[in-house]
């Protein structure tokens, strides 16, 4: 298999359930900040020229939610996917949660704060995304009381979704007021098999940067 990805993006999310399953690949670096995901060859396997992007064989994912879950299928014996029905549909809540409730705020506050032109971006529109992503993030706070994971007794494709996206937040101290947030970033990070955290993948991409210049 072959996961290509960029630093501190959502490739994070997909490098996690790849090293928590044990699985042999390859990582394809592709540059975002020299263009390299609008290149034809790229777009070719995204046309949204967006990473990660997982290849095995013939088959090709793009959308880091979608790739863990292949991987959960892929790998059945770690059991990322309970083999239950009910316990498999609350890992399909928790994801669907987290990539529409959660995510989504935090995308428009990253926009806002740094991916658009500064006289594109919104002050006001941050504000109400920070006021959407406490009222969600409240949510999962309460549900996590008394619980190690999100669904169940062991890590799941829930866990490798959620936990990136509770760091991208901790990263706009959006999780200073829930306790049990925090500790369940702690939690997930302390894995031997955690991928990095956002702040550092960032600070290899800006040494590279200085390397480079």
């Amino acid at each position: 298999m072959k996961l290509y990805g960029f630093g501190p993006t959502r490739s994070l999310r997909a490098l996690w359930g790849l090293k928590e399953l044990d699985a042999d690949f390859e990582f394809i670096p592709v540059n975002l900040l020299t263009g390299e995901h609008r290149q034809p060859d790229f777009l070719r396997l995204n046309p949204a020229g967006k990473v990660p992007v997982l290849v095995d064989g013939d088959i090709v994912i793009p959308e880091s939610a979608a790739i863990v879950l292949y991987l959960a299928d892929k790998y059945p014996e770690k059991r990322f996917l309970p083999a239950g029905v009910k316990e498999r549909a609350q890992v399909y809540r928790w994801v669907m949660f987290a990539v529409t409730e959660l995510e989504q705020p935090l995308w428009r506050i990253s926009k806002h704060t740094a991916l658009y032109p500064k006289d594109q971006r919104l002050a006001a529109y941050i504000v109400l995304a920070k006021e959407e992503f406490r009222a969600m993030a409240a949510i999962l706070d309460s549900h996590l009381e008394g619980r190690r994971f999100i669904v169940g007794d062991s890590l799941t494709v829930a866990d490798c979704v959620t936990a990136y996206l509770v760091d991208w937040a901790n990263e706009f101290h959006l999780i200073d007021d829930f306790a049990q947030l925090q500790a369940y970033l702690e939690r997930m990070y302390a894995r031997p098999k955690a991928p990095q955290r956002i702040a550092e993948a960032f600070r290899e991409v800006r040494a590279a940067e200085l390397r480079h210049d």
